[in-house]
């Protein structure tokens, strides 16, 4: 097994930028994943992985070997591996491998009445993350991504949605794109705003079903709001009017899975 073991190796450099840089990731159309669970769902939903990289010193070669094998992989120093990984707890593996393609033209739909979830201009990893947790733990179809403001391969998306980046079916585009789409396929258009709304658990989801929801600054463009079938709202108890955005959808969408299978 190859060894590297200087920080000022070029692949290592590299591999470096692929963590850092968004730009680098889209042009090289790579990524970096972190962790024996990750780099096993990604396999499972059909990324092609390129090369594992591992640190001897965390995990035995016995242990790669019985987990994925049949893989090039490289030895990795321990400061190497520190340099280019993103989680507290360790485990010593990383994968390098290739992005997929997340545009519109790749959805189809195994189900005649599908269930979605919509993100309109979601900023911060964490919270992309937890969509994403939400959207497999509901069983979802999709999850579209309005007006991305970063790319799906972030290290901290991947690392907060522990691995479920790579389980949901994920397309990205515009608000209009998107909003045409859901529109051309049939999709009831649902959603989350302050006005002109009806309470979400009297509002029924059982046909082809799309919740949207917005930031919590400025909620949804009129792009969404214009398009929806009916806004729904959470009433609120307290002193407040709006929750994190990945709450609010988790109540939305499992309100949406409640009423399918009654």
């Amino acid at each position: 097994m190859q060894q590297i073991t200087s920080l000022q190796n070029p692949l290592v450099k590299y591999l470096f930028t692929l963590t850092q840089k968004s730009k680098q990731r889209k042009e090289q159309q790579q990524f970096l994943i972190e962790g024996k669970r990750e780099i096993s769902l990604a396999l499972e939903a059909g990324y092609l992985i390129e090369q594992l990289f591992i640190c001897p010193d965390i995990l035995s070669e016995v242990e790669v070997e019985k987990l994925f094998s049949g893989y090039k992989c490289t030895a990795i120093s321990t400061q190497v591996y520190e340099k280019l990984t993103y989680r507290s707890s360790t485990e010593g593996i990383l994968a390098l491998a290739q992005c997929k393609n997340h545009a519109l033209s790749g959805v189809e739909f195994q189900k005649a009445h599908p269930l979605v979830l919509v993100a309109e201009a979601p900023e911060k990893p964490g919270n992309i993350g937890a969509l994403l947790r939400t959207a497999d733990a509901a069983g979802v179809d999709a999850v579209y991504i309005a007006n991305p403001k970063t790319d799906l391969y972030n290290p901290n998306i991947i690392r907060s949605s522990v691995g479920t980046v790579f389980t949901v079916p994920i397309f990205m585009g515009s608000s209009e794109e998107i909003r045409s789409h859901l529109q051309q396929q049939g999709f009831a258009i649902y959603c989350a705003a302050l006005t002109a709304s009806q309470p979400y658990d009297q509002v029924s989801y059982k046909g082809r079903t799309a919740i949207v929801v917005g930031t919590e600054d400025t909620g949804l463009s009129p792009t969404w709001l214009k398009a929806s079938t009916q806004n729904i709202i959470i009433p609120m108890q307290g002193k407040i009017d709006s929750m994190n955005v990945s709450v609010s959808a988790a109540i939305l969408i499992f309100e949406a899975v409640r009423q399918r299978k009654g």
